[in-house]
């Protein structure tokens, strides 16, 4: 299993290039389709010499095509994960995550394995904590219009043509190599922090999140890849993070009393209680979470403050 050739998309970015340093170490061969546009050759340089790095846009039918072919696995990182910017820019993520995954689809018809990373976010403001697999689709965002329609467009091809997709929706997931451009509440905290600036927090902070290290998703992902299963699955720690715990103890490693809290008016697009329910991941793909908020959020925060100062 461990000869296994296996196309990464997004393999430069956040999670690709975690991933992609955890196949070459286990053995697989590995080729990487990244374009570059928001991830970095500096997240993969030490490693460029055991992959095959391929830059071009998933946008683009005949490269996505040529990448994956002689492939035994696909696993479809690439995307855009902004939910802030896909408010402002909601046809540019339709063209990448809606587009791109439907040509990664066409592609792979023929793949035995294909992942794809999908979000919490299709599940809008749920009814039920924590939240199942068949729970409702119900985005509140361009972004998890497009995460949906990629899994949908995937569903679609399932069924006429007996492609057996992994579906894993990405709760948040956070740690090292994460854009500090990136709006997601543990790197605007971390990043306030170490400026000295205040908190904010958009509400009251009795909202709550599962948060999920990084070196966990990866995991995930292999899981998937050494199984035969296929279908859905949530991905998180199962555990329950208010967001005002969440800015205390970003503080509190830190070790500031001098930055404080500001609230803010709630946004339109915020999801009040994301958790998931991870019983089928751990049933059938064998998934076991193991680094706890506290520890993966000291690493995070010592690296990005290495990263800031350099």
């Amino acid at each position: 299993m461990d000869s296994l050739r296996v196309l990464v998309t997004g393999g430069a970015g956040f999670i690709g290039s975690h991933l992609v340093r955890e196949l070459v170490f286990r053995g697989y061969e590995v080729r990487v389709l990244d374009n570059l546009s928001r991830g970095s050759l500096q997240n993969i340089r030490d490693i460029l010499s055991s992959v095959e790095l391929v830059v071009r846009d998933i946008r683009d039918y005949e490269a996505v095509e040529k990448a994956v072919s002689g492939m035994d696995a696909v696993v479809h990182l690439a995307a855009l994960t902004d939910v802030e910017e896909s408010l402002r820019e909601p046809n540019l993520y339709a063209e990448v995550n809606v587009v791109g995954t439907l040509n990664l689809a066409r592609a792979s018809r023929k793949v035995d394995s294909f992942i794809y990373a999908s979000s919490s976010a299709v599940y809008g403001d749920p009814v039920k904590i924590p939240i199942p697999e068949d729970h409702p689709l119900r985005p509140k965002s361009p972004y998890g219009a497009s995460k949906a329609s990629g899994e949908l467009y995937l569903m679609s091809y399932s069924k006429i043509y007996g492609f057996r997709p992994v579906i894993l929706r990405i709760f948040n997931v956070y740690g090292p190599r994460q854009s500090t451009s990136y709006s997601g509440v543990i790197i605007e905290f971390i990043r306030r922090a170490l400026r000295g600036e205040p908190l904010v927090i958009y509400g009251t902070g009795e909202q709550t999140r599962d948060f999920i290290y990084v070196s966990d998703v990866v995991q995930a992902i292999v899981c998937a890849l050494k199984s035969r299963t296929s279908g859905v699955f949530n991905i998180g720690s199962g555990e329950a993070t208010r967001i005002l715990d969440l800015a205390n103890e970003v503080l509190r490693i830190l070790g500031l009393d001098n930055v404080g809290l500001v609230h803010e008016e709630t946004r339109p697009e915020d999801i009040v209680h994301s958790v998931a329910d991870i019983t089928r991941a751990r049933r059938e793909l064998g998934f076991k979470p193991s680094i706890p908020l506290h520890v993966g959020l000291r690493t995070t925060i010592e690296r990005l403050r290495a990263a800031l100062s350099t």
